[in-house]
């Protein structure tokens, strides 16, 4: 399986993110940021990179100022 992180700045818009992604029905967890990853707040949202589309067409609806990105993982 290959994994999807959704990365932020600020721990309160990760854990609204992930609320968001659980109620589009998209399967997801907060988990700490892979190392390679910096300039966070130490977790993230991870989900399965079959939703990235979806996750990415809802996505600008929602304004999150600290998020730094979506990055591939394990």
């Amino acid at each position: 399986m290959h994994y999807t992180y959704a990365v932020f700045k600020s721990r309160n818009e990760t854990l609204s993110f992930s609320r968001h992604l659980k109620t589009l029905g998209i399967p997801c967890a907060v988990t700490s940021t892979p190392k390679q990853v910096k300039r966070t707040c130490g977790i993230s949202v991870r989900f399965l990179s079959d939703y990235l589309s979806i996750v990415r067409a809802h996505f600008p609806q929602r304004g999150y100022l600290s998020f730094v990105g979506f990055y591939p993982g394990e």
